[in-house]
Parts: C-alpha cells; sequence; structure tokens
C-alpha cells in the first residue's frame, strides 16, 4: 500500500506513454534498496511541490568525497520529519565510458552497488551525459566512492564550475560518417584533465562534445563551451551507378528509414538537389555532379544517398566554441574557429587550442560567465588574439551590420594602411 496519496502523480500514469512515477514505484516495491523509504517519500514530496507549486528541495550545504570539489550535488527537503527518506537525498555523478557502452555485467554490478549505498533510483543518462545517481545520504558518500573506484574501476563525473563529463557520439565503432575516432579523443581529454574534472578552478562550467561527423549526434554546437565537429576538406566520393539505382527505385532512399514512403517514388531532383542549401548538386538525368567549394557539409544528400556517397579521405575535425544554454546572456550556438584540424592522437595540437582558451577565460572570466558570453563580452578579436589564430571569412555567420569600425594606431600606421590602398588602388580601376 502507497505510503502517500499522490492524485496528481497517479494521473501521469493514466497515458499511454512510460511514465517515471511508475518506475519510481517500481523500485519501492521491490525494497531491495539500503535506504527503503526513499522511492515513496521521493514521489510524496513531489505530489507537494504540484499542490503548492513551490520546489521543497533546498540547497543546505556543500557535501563531497575527499580530494574532489565536483561530482556529488548536495540535495535536501525541507520537510525532513514529513519525509524522512528524502532528508538529505544527494545526487551523485559518475563518469560514463566514451558513447556509453557497457556490458550487461557492468550495469547489474552498477545497480548492485547502488541499491547497497542509495535509494537505487538511476537516470540513464542525465542532460549532462554522466550515469546519474539519484538519493543517497551523506554517510554513505565514502563508501559509495571507495567500492565505486575499487570494485568497479569507475569514477566520478563533473559538477560545479569545472570541466564536465567530455561526451561523444558513436563514432568509428558504429558509423560510416565518422570523421575522426571520437572516443579516443573523449577518453585521452577525459584522462588529460582530471584535475580540471574533479576540483572546481573555472569561473563556471565548462563542455567538451565530440561529435564524428556533422549529423551532430550529441548535438555539440547547441550544447559544448569546445564543439569538435568531425569533417573532410577534399571532395565527396560519387558512385555515379549508385545514384542511378536511387533514381532508379532499386535502392531505398534513407537506408530504408522511411519503408511506408506515401509521398510517391523517389525524386532526387526535388528530394537531394533543390535541398541543397547552397545550390552546388546537379542532376542532369544521367549524372550527379557536386561543387564542392561551396559545400558546407549539411549531410543531407549523404544521409539520403548513403550507398551513392561517401565522404572525402581528407578528415579532421572543425572546432567550435562558446554555445550554452541561457543562463546570464541567452542561448548561444557555438562559433566556428577552426575551420579544419586534424584530430589525431596525442592530440597534442587540440590540447595546445584548449588550455589558451582556459587561461584566458579563467583570468578574464565573471563568476558564472561562460565562455561564450565572455566572448561576446570582450569580442571575437579578442578571443582570435589568445588563441593565435588568424581571421577567416568561415568564421564570419553575417556581414557586419555595425557601421564603427575600431582599431589599434599601430595597425593604422602598418600594416592596415598598406592594406587599404593596396584595396583602393585595386578598385579604383
Amino acid at each position: 500500500m502507497a505510503k502517500h496519496k499522490t492524485p496528481m502523480l497517479d494521473e501521469l500514469e493514466s497515458g499511454p506513454w512510460p511514465s517515471f512515477v511508475s518506475d519510481i514505484r517500481q523500485q519501492a516495491e521491490k525494497g531491495k534498496q539500503i535506504l527503503k523509504d526513499a522511492p515513496e517519500d521521493l514521489l510524496g514530496i513531489l505530489e507537494l511541490s504540484y499542490e503548492d507549486k513551490v520546489t521543497h528541495w533546498k540547497h543546505g550545504g556543500i557535501v563531497g568525497v575527499f580530494g574532489y570539489g565536483g561530482g556529488i550535488i548536495g540535495r535536501y527537503c525541507d520537510q525532513p520529519q514529513q519525509f524522512p527518506g528524502v532528508a538529505h537525498f544527494h545526487t551523485i555523478r559518475v563518469n560514463q565510458p566514451s558513447s556509453k557502452y557497457y556490458s550487461t555485467n557492468f550495469l547489474r554490478d552498477l545497480c548492485d552497488m547502488w541499491e547497497k549505498h542509495g535509494s537505487g533510483l538511476t537516470n540513464m543518462h542525465g542532460s549532462t551525459g554522466d550515469i546519474i545517481f539519484l538519493g543517497t545520504t551523506t554517510d554513505h558518500l565514502e563508501p559509495l566512492f571507495y567500492d565505486l573506484t575499487h570494485e568497479l574501476n569507475q569514477d566520478l563525473g563533473g559538477s560545479g564550475s569545472n570541466l564536465r563529463t567530455p561526451a561523444c557520439c558513436l563514432g568509428m565503432s558504429r558509423c560510416e560518417f565518422a570523421c575522426y575516432d571520437t572516443q579516443e579523443a573523449c577518453h585521452q581529454m577525459t584522462n588529460e584533465y582530471q584535475d580540471e574534472l574533479h576540483r572546481p578552478a573555472f569561473p563556471y562550467k565548462f563542455k567538451f562534445k565530440f561529435d564524428g561527423c556533422p549529423n551532430g549526434c550529441v548535438a555539440s554546437i547547441a550544447r559544448s563551451d569546445m564543439s569538435v565537429i568531425g569533417i573532410w576538406r577534399d571532395e565527396i566520393r560519387i558512385n555515379q551507378e549508385a545514384v542511378k539505382a536511387y533514381v532508379g527505385g532499386e535502392l531505398a532512399p534513407n537506408a530504408g528509414a522511411h519503408a511506408s514512403r506515401d509521398w510517391g517514388a523517389f525524386d532526387i531532383q526535388k528530394e537531394v538537389i533543390n535541398l541543397c542549401p547552397t545550390g552546388c548538386m546537379s542532376w542532369d538525368g544521367s549524372k550527379l555532379e557536386i561543387n564542392d567549394k561551396e559545400c558546407t557539409k549539411c549531410m543531407h544528400c549523404l544521409n539520403t544517398m548513403p550507398r551513392a556517397l561517401r565522404i572525402g579521405e581528407d578528415r579532421g575535425a572543425a572546432i567550435l566554441f562558446g554555445a550554452k544554454a541561457p543562463i546570464l546572456e541567452g542561448a548561444q550556438m557555438s562559433t566556428l574557429t577552426v575551420p579544419f584540424m586534424k584530430i589525431e592522437e596525442p592530440f597534442d595540437e587540440l590540447k595546445e587550442l584548449i588550455e589558451k582558451v582556459w587561461d584566458w577565460w579563467m583570468e578574464e572570466g565573471k563568476n558564472r560567465e561562460r565562455l561564450g558570453e565572455l566572448i561576446q563580452r570582450q569580442s571575437w578579436q579578442k578571443f582570435l588574439e589568445i588563441t593565435e589564430l588568424e581571421a577567416d571569412p568561415r568564421m564570419v555567420d553575417e556581414p557586419r551590420s555595425n557601421p564603427y569600425i575600431f582599431w589599434k594606431e599601430e595597425e593604422v600606421e602598418g600594416g592596415w594602411t598598406r592594406d587599404i590602398n593596396v584595396f583602393r588602388q585595386k578598385h579604383q580601376r
């Protein structure tokens, strides 16, 4: 019998879709977790929050494990007498393996460990990317950490003003479009920057995400302070016979993902050529041509006709900086900074760029100011100065809309004056 009446939560179980409420009740009925009252009391305090229209969780202090400043989020409820099972209900972030590959034995051991030390409730995976353990008490933190590191060889993830747990797509393990080894890059960066991951010293959070191609399966361009997006810089390889097979209906477009096509036979002109954002493709009825200099790597043609088109062979990644959700200055997408970089072990070029950016951000960033907000405040020109990169037209999102141009006196006296004069002479002819 339920410990608390939860009429509003019951409504969430009434529809056709799976409900987190049902999952929590299942864990409560199972009753194998050390904190036996935690699932039921969690439902009780959530129902109270729905009734009162305010949260009943509070920040009651910093908790953690010895030597680490991150990885554990302290959580306390403001009604401990009514809901003792969640009086303190700390969340633990566990560093997920690259691409989130697990064996069933590992998952069983993980769940057994969590029932031994907590509520048994997990979130696989949260928006952070980590394995999330939901709810334990302060006295279980050190024993859990010991078992986690000694028995499962697992570490905590990041939380607080530090490097958050790096994340990557499946990469070369399963994807034909992967332009570099995302798993290796993610693993190496995680190991290289353990201090930045576990001991908060940044103005605010910093996220790496590694996308193997512009399809962006971990959405790095929207969610990470530093996006590493796989790309190629030579030509898309075309199998003209396979193109004809798609046109003739012998091959299903989109790898058969739309098997129940209700809009007729595949039309390459309508479904590929006309949808190219730069108009760089043409089809004359027998041959497909691509002007690769105009291609922006949107991936639409490759996704639609994967048997006919292949990514180029000169592969690496584009590096972008500054994406974030709205905190101080609103949501931002990351900005292209390095159009192409080879991403190969030992990743020295990538690490050198990362550390230049961190040195500047830690020196100039305000409290709770993400990297993208600092770039916005101090200008893209300043960011290029500290990264020691040359300006590139591919970094520009739109033509200048501000009529005022600011420059340094020494630049006017030297190179800028010469360049302007050359430009004027060229166009006066």
